[in-house]
């Protein structure tokens, strides 16, 4: 699976890690929904961290089409929100 965070570009991840990374999405979106501001940064900054541990860096001139697209580390709450569907940032159909 393609990861991109955006700003910073793309990551490979195995499919063995969306559970993981699905459980940080919940709670982020929980944290959105509720305006927990400290935990929503908190999530972000976690969910962020895991998707550049997990993944294999992509060279900045791929051009792989993204499956997942994550906002930037200094996205505000309300940009995050915009984003997010009725599955959060990771739908659990990828």
């Amino acid at each position: 699976m393609i990861v991109r965070i955006m700003g910073e570009g793309q990551a490979r991840i195995a499919e063995s890690h969306l559970a993981e990374l699905n459980e940080l999405d919940d709670r982020l979106m929980a944290e959105v929904r509720g305006g927990d501001e400290a935990g929503f940064r908190r999530t972000l900054t976690a969910l962020l961290d895991r998707v550049r541990e997990l993944g294999e860096a992509l060279p900045d001139d791929s051009l792989e089409p993204s499956e997942l697209i994550l906002p930037a580390g200094d996205a505000t709450l309300e940009q995050v929100r915009e984003l997010l569907s009725d599955e959060g940032l990771i739908p659990s159909s990828i």
